[in-house]
């Protein structure tokens, strides 16, 4: 049987967002993985936006690692379904939010957690810079320091969240938790290794890289 190369092409919805509050961006994640588990042929999606200054922590999370008491504080937070430990998201931050049919790609967790530390190592590629891994701990770190925090959920194989990288943020809100659990690993900004760097010139690097790594053809949507 001959399979068209048009049959063979997996396709990715694009939608380049702003600003949007973490709860809005997460109903919506919800819908369209709920409408993809009803319908699993539907095209995969990529989100990407930034947050007004929000917490999140992951389902199972420990709030030890919140530095002020949660009855008494004036900063938002949300607990979700995603793995991994408490973060933060504020604008300058470059959140991603891919929804994924793994049954087009790997039915593999741990594989499609590297891929996405693949895409961010490939877009600090572009700026000359080596984003490492750590064995054990998910996410990449410039010298030490964590640039890209990723926590991911999967239902039938659709997933939901995503990665956020730090390209130009106000690192204050970082101050107040334990990031992602680890006390011993500084988190940084890639403002901290290019001055100047925005968001906006990012996203593109950010859709070239997940372009290549899952191979697939980004069809961008105009949103009103």
């Amino acid at each position: 049987m001959i399979h068209s190369k048009e049959a063979q092409v997996k396709r990715c919805l694009l939608y380049n967002k702003g600003l949007m509050p973490y709860q809005e961006a997460h109903e919506w994640q919800k819908s369209l993985l709920a409408e993809r588990v009803h319908n699993p042929h539907l095209d995969d999606v990529l989100i990407l936006l930034e947050h007004p200054p929000v917490y999140t922590l992951g389902q199972g999370s420990n709030s030890e690692f919140l530095k002020f008491d949660i009855a008494q504080n004036q900063f938002a937070i949300y607990r979700t379904e995603r793995g991994g430990e408490v973060t933060y998201h504020c604008p300058g931050q470059l959140v991603g939010y891919p929804i994924l049919n793994l049954q087009r790609y790997c039915k593999d967790l741990h594989w499609y957690l590297r891929q996405l530390e693949e895409v961010i190592i490939r877009v600090l590629a572009v700026y000359g810079l080596s984003g490492d891994r750590i064995p054990s701990l998910t996410g990449v770190w410039l010298e030490g320091r964590k640039v890209a925090a990723i926590g991911i959920k999967v239902s039938r194989w659709i997933t939901m969240h995503g990665f956020a990288l730090n390209v130009c943020p106000d690192m204050t809100g970082f101050g107040r938790i334990v990031p992602c659990g680890i006390a011993d690993k500084p988190v940084g900004s890639l403002a901290e290794w290019i001055p100047g760097i925005t968001c906006a010139e990012v996203r593109s690097h950010i859709v070239q890289a997940f372009t290549e790594v899952f191979g697939i053809e980004i069809v961008e949507e105009i949103m009103k």
